[in-house]
């Protein structure tokens, strides 16, 4: 019986260069939109990575549309959802 996890290889997060080299654009590319807030990334310091789930969301996004994802919008939803929050004091449960 072998004691790997099946897990194991997969990694929580990617560095921006690793993300890029995924996603196949230019790693700049990706730390523009990381700053602008146009797509998911954890900042330590001055260093960001990108959460492995957040490639594995896009790319099944993409598949189970058959069409375009705009991580641009995503991201505005997203801020718009924070600011409703704000605003709302959190969520009513």
């Amino acid at each position: 019986m072998s004691k790997d996890k099946p897990n194991a290889a997969r990694p929580a997060f990617y560095t921006v260069p690793e993300a890029a080299r995924i996603l196949r654009v230019d790693p700049a590319t990706l730390y523009r939109a990381i700053r602008e807030d146009a797509f998911p990334a954890v900042q330590v310091r001055t260093r960001y990575v990108v959460p492995a789930v957040a490639l594995e969301k896009l790319a099944a996004e993409a598949a189970d549309s058959g069409g375009r994802v705009d991580v641009a919008r995503m991201a505005a939803e997203r801020r718009t959802a924070r600011e409703v929050a704000r605003l709302t004091g959190g969520a009513s449960w």
